[in-house]
This record gives C-alpha cells, structure tokens and sequence, in this order.
C-alpha cells in the first residue's frame, strides 16, 4: 500500500489555499530566485520565504531531521566548496582582484602538480550569497510535505495542465519516498525479530555493506514487485485509454486569484529588474573587504 508524507490538517490560511495556485506560487518564487546572485535580493527572498514557513505553522518536533539534513546540507557542503572552489557562481568571483585571506601551496605526490587553494573575501561573501539562495528555497518547500493533502496528488497536477499520466506519476513519485521508508522500516523490525543486529556490524566499509543484504535485498524486491501490482492494476482499469475523471474537484477562490496575481508579479517583476535593469549581478560590499583590512 502506498503511503505519504506525515500530513496533518492545522486549517491555517496556507492550507485553505487551493494547492494549484499554492504550486504556482512555489515554481514563480523559485524561477525568480534563480535570477539574482545578489544577497540584497537574496535576502527579500528569504523573508519571504521564511514568512511563509511560519504561517504553515509547523512545529520544532516535526521537522528538526529535515532541518539537522538541510543545515548540514547547506553549510558543510555548499559552504565549504564556495569557499574553497567559488566554483557554481558567477565570473567575478574568481576572476578580477581578489583579496587573499588565507593561501596554501600543496604538491601532490608522485605527480608533482602544484595545488594552491586559497579563501579569498570574494569567495566568503559569495558563500553567504549561495547559503541565503539555498535557505530560501528549502525553507519555502520544507512546509509541502507537512501541509499538502496526500489525496489532492493527482487532482493537482491535472489541474495544472499535466496529461493524466503525467499527473498519476507525479502522485505515485511524491509517495514513493515514504513508502520506501515504510518498507525499510518493517523490513528492520522484521530483522530484528529473527535476531539480526544492525548495530553489531563490524568490518570495513565493504563488508558492512554485505551484511546489509538481509535489508536491502527485501526492500529492493519489495518496491519492485509493488510497482508491478501498481502497473497491473493501472492495466486492469484501462488507465490511459480514455480521459481520467476524478473524485475530487478543486475550484478557486478569491484567495487563490490573489495568490497568483502576486506570484506572477513577483516573477514578471524579478525578470524586469534582471533583464530589463541588469540588476541582481554579484555584489561584492565594500565594507567586507575592510574586515579584513584590505
């Protein structure tokens, strides 16, 4: 059986919104954010992002794993190869002046080729930039999963334009994932019962992974054989060969009409001021090279 992510009705202002134009808020806030490099528009973004987040209401408990996940995400890997790489962004940050702050000089063995990584105040400032890019993003899709009703999957996407089977596919990925833990989860406890110890496994890093077959091997099959019984019973109904109807009926109101003025707004917005006025480049504060004593 198919399951979903951990929905629970809270009957705030963001889930009384009609989902479709809750998604055409998400895509035109997304492809607006992807315009700037500069952490002045970066930060209204974020804002407004993070607005959003606290109107879904969501608490602590609920999403400390997602967030301990994004946090890691975000500084350990995004933050740390900006700072040592500035390799993702923008030109200027490595071309053009550049204010060393930290430089090393490294020669790999037997090669002989010469490494010199280095941190530089413009890979710091485009650091923060890619974190704010990033934060802003995540924090306005953390909340989907939380409020958006599992049942309105399908009905969303048609309702958006996608052809049925588009529409059913996207349902049946958005479940996949749950799902997927689900199984591993009982697989687990299955395996447990019969007295295997996943917290005994010993050896390097190839032998645990061989002692993991007991629950890789059964999930694997398990989603495989699930997505046979899905296809089969998609084939029974003769999905595909006429158009879909579904049980539930979405309509707008004044609310969602608001909602996707304001989104394309800010979208025709964000693409005037990048295209229009070629602003939203990187920009490089004075006052952060002065930290420095530059």
């Amino acid at each position: 059986m198919l399951v979903a992510w951990k929905y629970k009705e809270r009957n705030t202002l963001i889930q009384r919104l009609d989902p479709r134009a809750r998604w055409i808020f998400l895509l035109a806030f997304t492809f607006s954010i992807i315009k700037f490099w500069d952490i002045r528009f970066l930060l209204f973004f974020f804002v407004i992002s993070f607005s959003h987040y606290l109107l879904c209401k969501l608490t602590w408990k609920e999403t400390r794993r997602i967030w301990t996940f994004v946090l890691i995400l975000v500084v350990v890997i995004i933050g740390i190869n900006a700072i040592l790489t500035g390799r993702g962004g923008p030109g200027e940050v490595l071309s053009g002046d550049k204010h060393i702050v930290w430089q090393v000089e490294w020669t790999v063995p037997w090669v002989g080729w010469n490494i010199r990584p280095n941190i530089t105040v413009e890979k710091l400032v485009f650091a923060a930039t890619q974190m704010v890019r990033m934060l802003s993003i995540t924090t306005l899709f953390i909340p989907l999963a939380f409020t958006f009703n599992p049942n309105q999957y399908g009905v969303t996407f048609r309702g958006l334009g996608l052809p049925d089977k588009l529409a059913v596919s996207m349902d049946l990925a958005f479940r996949f994932v749950p799902t997927l833990g689900r199984d591993f989860s009982t697989t687990l406890d299955s395996q447990r019962a019969r007295g295997y110890e996943i917290e005994k496994l010993e050896g390097g890093l190839i032998a645990q992974i061989r002692k993991m077959a007991p629950l890789i091997v059964p999930v694997t099959i398990n989603a495989i054989v699930g997505g046979e019984d899905i296809v089969n019973a998609m084939d029974l109904r003769c999905f595909g060969l006429r158009k879909r109807t579904w049980i539930q009926k979405l309509e707008y109101k004044s609310r969602d009409y608001v909602l996707i003025g304001l989104s394309l707004l800010l979208y025709a917005g964000s693409t005037f001021i990048d295209l229009g006025l070629k602003l939203g480049d990187f920009w490089m504060p004075a006052w952060a090279t002065g930290l420095f004593g530059f």
